[in-house]
């Protein structure tokens, strides 16, 4: 027969754990009290029977055993309930006292409430007294009731008991709450897994506001799923703008194909038909490898390999490479890098951003349009931003230039993949950098803010 599940979960048999740990923790509580607090009254009759007994041999008159009987005799006849003389010599005959006999033990003695009954008349508790050897051999005798020691021992053993059953009621009910309440986390966070197993990626755990250790991690949780969801959605989105985007190349690679087929009459034509076929290959393999650059840059492949870089010398060499390009197509390039800028970054990435960029504008801006590449130390990190006084993009379209394949319609009719930018987006968050698209009025003016270091 299975136990409930609540008996069965981790919270609960942790629980019991505690439980142990806590009534052993008691018992040893209550072992040191019973043993300091029977050693404290303990103490205090031993004290008193000394006292007691000085007070008989001072009460003698002489040193003799005649005088002390005469005091023990005095001092049993006066004796209240529960306090008990006795002197006997050294023969074993009993001399004085309120006991009819006791063996001629030394030191402290106690007697138990069963044992005192038949040793002490008129009790019904234990005696706890004191033997000593005194004049002439004799032996005398001393001793109370200990229903105070009897009573203390007893008061602490109920304490340990209910103190013992309160330790393990509230532990077990205290157990029992906690793990209902976790269970109810538990199968939330389990409902919301079906749900999203079941296809459902919207699916998110609800937040307690209570701003405890299951918000942060419900936090990270949603996190992780919106971060699932939205690689799904991209690669949703991939495999659609792949099916859309490499039809055309490859319809037109067949088109060459069944052209060079039947109609080439010439190895002249024949090889031009297999050079464009080339071509669609090539644009399709590029393709193929720019969607590649992008996964592995997201999957932080690279992130081993960042290092300290010279960004302003890095700009500086691409300033200077790239304004030749820009004078073939009838365009300025300036630059304003400022001297001693430098970032932790890849080696290889951050140069091929920045060049996806600087590309991009000297692709979409006619001749005689001006572009400029700037770097400066700001408020929020270290800025390198690609500006140009062409067309630009409008505002409504900035945030979808980053995904992949988007292009605006002007755009379809030159080179390209639509997948630059996406590249830049992914080289810029594995730096932990933002991208701001913003009006150069005219133009568009593409941003990089890198965290400061």
């Amino acid at each position: 027969m299975r136990l409930p599940r609540i008996f069965r979960t981790t919270s609960f048999r942790l629980t019991l754990l505690y439980a142990a740990v806590f009534c052993v923790s008691v018992m040893a509580l209550f072992g040191a009290m019973f043993w300091f607090g029977t050693g404290y009254v303990a103490d205090e009759i031993d004290h008193t029977v000394n006292v007691e007994i000085a007070e008989v041999h001072d009460a003698a008159d002489t040193p003799s055993l005649e005088s002390l009987t005469r005091a023990v005799g005095f001092y049993a006849q006066r004796a209240p309930a529960g306090v008990f003389y006795y002197l006997q010599d050294k023969d074993g005959r009993v001399l004085a006292g309120n006991v009819p006999r006791l063996p001629p033990r030394e030191g402290v003695l106690t007697w138990s409430p069963r044992e005192s009954r038949t040793l002490f008349p008129h009790t019904i508790h234990g005696v706890r007294g004191r033997g000593t050897r005194t004049v002439d051999g004799a032996y005398m005798f001393y001793g109370v009731d200990s229903s105070k020691l009897n009573e203390m021992r007893e008061m602490i053993a109920r304490a340990f008991i209910w103190g013992l059953l309160a330790t393990v009621i509230l532990a077990l009910g205290g157990g029992t709450v906690v793990s209902l309440s976790l269970l109810r986390h538990v199968e939330t966070i389990s409902e919301t897994s079906r749900g999203i197993i079941a296809g459902d990626l919207s699916r998110r755990l609800p937040m307690r506001g209570s701003d405890d250790e299951f918000d942060h991690l419900i936090a990270s949780l949603n996190a992780m799923l919106e971060r699932i969801e939205s690689l799904m959605d991209g690669l949703r989105q991939v495999s659609t703008d792949i099916a859309h985007d490499l039809r055309t190349p490859l319809a037109r690679l067949r088109q060459r194909l069944e052209l060079a087929r039947w109609r080439t009459a010439t190895v002249a034509e024949f090889h031009e038909a297999l050079d464009g076929s080339i071509q669609d290959v090539d644009a399709i393999l590029e393709t193929f490898a720019a969607l590649l650059r992008i996964a592995q840059i997201e999957a932080h492949t690279k992130a081993t390999e960042f290092a300290a870089l010279d960004l302003s010398r890095m700009l500086a060499d691409m300033l200077e490479t790239y304004q030749s390009v820009a004078e073939e197509n009838l365009q300025r390039l300036t630059g304003d890098i400022a001297p001693g800028l430098s970032v932790v970054g890849d080696r290889e990435l951050l140069p091929q951003l920045v060049s996806n960029l600087v590309e991009n504008a000297i692709r979409h801006c006619p001749a005689g349009s001006g572009i400029s590449l700037e770097a400066r130390r700001g408020a929020q990190g270290i800025e390198v931003a690609v500006a140009d006084d062409g067309p630009g993009i409008p505002a409504e379209m900035r945030a979808k230039v980053f995904q992949r394949f988007f292009r605006l319609e002007r755009s379809r009719t030159t080179e390209g993949t639509g997948l630059g930018l996406s590249l830049v987006a992914a080289i810029a968050a594995l730096h932990r950098a933002r991208v701001e698209l913003s009006d150069n009025r005219p133009g568009l003016r593409v941003c990089i803010v890198f965290p400061p270091t």
